[in-house]
């Protein structure tokens, strides 16, 4: 086999990144030879089957089986030192995988899968799209169709205690999921994969339903988290349980210290099976990682400064334009850093809940939406820092722009009646402009009036809008204590606005505890909360955009439920080439702005970072992973240096 190393990337990657989209126009031409350079390919007279050492649904593999480590790390990156964060709220269990209580941050951190992945579930590796090598598995065979998949684990994997990983607690993890997991992603999964073998200790084979799409099957599996079924059994523990014990994990860190609202510690497993492996060269450099929790942001924030903790990203305007005047920052103790990001940005906004009776009406939306002022908000609370956003795949090839044409377009006439003609005819949803000088737009204020009037809420005398019933247009926005003064801020101004336009809106500021208990449940009208963006295709997307879990999907917190949208889902499910791909969510991303399930705000194209100078990365970045934990590392002179000065304790 031949393989070609990648040139190195330039400096101007970041705005490469979100046009190489592009590039995969020709992935259709080059499969066979990108799959015969990363696999091997045989046939037993009835099948073709693959055998590779990582998989992507298309069969192209960056990286080839002889990789010595990712391009991005440093693979001479030294071991050891401390990474300290900080955390905001509360947490009493540190298990992540149950709706009961609130776990602490980072507690999946101990556990790996059959395909690897970075810290805390981040992509790994960071700079290639939709691609995934093997971890505990050491290769991966299946047929061309993708009815079935077998994973070949490697032997010597280990959970921390000492006992081998094996295909018995792949197959335990699975199913555990299914029976006690999140009901939208058991609802799914059973469907899609209706059987699991055991083939032998270290060799476990999935059966693929057929008739569907072949889509996220085989990640699908691979990513299934292992626990020790041993541990499960001897202890009677269940996965929907709320506790501050968990089962050994495999991966490089385990929990060394919990103390309950104030700060959980994760030290290195000084016997990690995996450590020379080449897809962990360079990367889970700390000896200890540690998040130190605070009551609200400012709290943190304040924390930081005094050296509580040692790295913080930052997501308030305020505090990155005029915070950081600190001696720290001004003697160079504290780097501030703005790095490129090259994913897209997460959907954030104020999302309705479309359960709520009052906000069923688009024209109710649509009227909340225009009482929103990003200019206003941006210019007099941000400092300007920030962009409106408009997707919810902002920046890439699969953002939706003008009206539907080329493969759009048909992929939109392919699907018939569900597809309103308007949607067709029509240039996308974008965001409203407003007056950067006035908070209270009333161009916009007349528009939205017009909107409210015509659903049937009028004004009364007492300037409060009502329906026929004599029913108050009441919107009860949902807000967290914790967050930070500039949200609060927005919010509160946003909430002027609506009242301005008669509406009764009541911000309902509650404690973190209360704040998840209300947000699993959907109990607002609205909440500042996130989607998820996307950049390509997959099963997943039914879990935040589809109709079939949506009255109860964590992932879904409008509850959209929409004919359209499962329709674009699962015929993108289909696409064979990424042309087809593209077109396909690039039609979801026009018809989720045209369902209007969320008021959109802003996005820094920028990773925000300020961190104690003891720090180092590689000097250029992967696009899709600032990776702080991951293959940044500790530079002992220098944080020696800090202690000395006392900028550190």
């Amino acid at each position: 086999m031949i393989h070609t190393k990648r040139p190195a990337r330039s400096a101007t990657r970041t705005k490469a990144v979100r046009k190489r989209w592009a590039d995969w126009g020709a992935v259709g031409l080059l499969i066979a030879g990108l799959t015969l350079a990363a696999s091997q390919v045989r046939s037993d007279g009835h099948e073709t089957i693959i055998t590779s050492h990582g998989y992507s649904f298309y069969g192209n593999l960056t990286y080839p089986a002889d990789f010595e480590h990712f391009d991005y790390v440093n693979p001479d990156a030294p071991k050891g030192g401390e990474i300290v964060l900080g955390a905001v709220g509360t947490f009493d269990s540190v298990n992540p995988y149950s709706r009961k209580g609130r776990a602490a941050g980072l507690s999946s951190v101990m556990f790996e899968s059959l395909l690897g992945e970075g810290i805390n579930g981040a992509g790994a590796p960071a700079d290639v799209y939709a691609e995934y090598y093997c971890l505990l598995c050491e290769r991966l065979e299946y047929d061309e169709g993708k009815t079935w998949v077998i994973f070949h684990m490697r032997p010597e994997a280990r959970f921390s205690d000492g006992s081998p990983v094996t295909a018995h607690d792949i197959a335990f993890s699975h199913n555990l999921l299914l029976d006690e997991g999140l009901k939208s992603y058991a609802d799914a999964v059973r469907k899609r994969i209706p059987k699991v073998e055991v083939l032998d200790d270290h060799t476990i084979k999935f059966h693929f339903t057929k008739g569907i799409s072949r889509r996220s099957l085989i990640s699908q599996v691979g990513f299934v988290p292992a626990w020790s079924k041993k541990w499960y059994e001897e202890n009677d523990a269940g996965l929907d349980e709320q506790r501050l014990v968990t089962s050994p994990g495999s991966g490089p860190y385990m929990i060394d210290e919990i103390d309950v609202n104030r700060r959980v510690v994760y030290k290195r497993n000084p016997d990690y099976w995996g450590k020379d492996l080449p897809i962990n060269v360079g990367r889970a450099n700390f000896d200890k990682i540690r998040l130190e929790y605070f009551g609200d942001a400012e709290a943190s924030f304040q924390g930081f400064l005094a050296g509580e903790y040692t790295i913080r990203t930052e997501g308030d305007s305020k505090k990155w334009a005029t915070g950081y005047t600190s001696p720290k920052v001004e003697n160079g103790s504290i780097v501030k850093k703005e790095l490129p990001n090259g994913n897209p940005p997460v959907p954030t906004g104020m999302v309705f809940n479309l359960g709520s009776p009052v906000l069923q009406d688009i024209r109710v939306r649509e009227a909340i939406a225009l009482g929103y002022n990003f200019e206003w908000t941006n210019a007099s609370l941000q400092y300007g820092l920030f962009t409106q956003r408009t997707s919810f795949s902002e920046g890439t090839e699969v953002m939706a722009t003008g009206v539907p044409q080329g493969a759009e377009l048909e992929f939109l006439q392919s699907l018939g009646d569900v597809v309103p003609e308007d949607l067709l005819t029509t240039e996308v949803r974008v965001p409203h402009t407003s007056s950067e000088t006035r908070l209270f737009d009333r161009r916009n204020a007349r528009k939205a009036m017009a909107l409210l009037d015509d659903a049937g809420w009028a004004v009364g005398d007492d300037g409060v809008r009502r329906n026929a019933e004599g029913k108050t247009l009441t919107v009860n926005f949902l807000h967290t204590s914790t967050a930070a003064d500039t949200l609060t801020g927005v919010i509160e101004n946003f909430a002027d606005n609506l009242e301005k336009l008669g509406i009764d809106v009541r911000i309902e500021e509650v404690d973190s505890s209360q704040y998840t208990s209300r947000r699993r449940d959907r109990d607002y009208d609205m909440i500042y909360f996130q989607y998820a963006a996307f950049l390509g295709t997959g099963t997943g997307l039914a879990q935040y955009y589809g109709s079939e879990t949506s009255s109860f999907s964590l992932f879904n917190p409008a509850g959209l439920s929409s004919p359209l949208v499962d329709a674009i889902i699962d015929k993108s499910l289909l696409a064979t080439t990424r042309e087809e791909e593209v077109a396909a969510v690039t039609a979801l991303d026009r018809a989720l702005r045209y369902e209007m399930i969320m008021v959109p705000v802003w996005y820094n194209p920028n990773h925000w970072v300020a961190y104690y100078d003891m720090f180092e990365h590689p000097e250029e970045l992967p696009p899709f992973a600032l990776g702080r934990l991951d293959f940044w590392w500790y530079n002992a002179d220098k944080a020696d240096a800090l202690k000395a000065s006392g900028a550190l304790r």
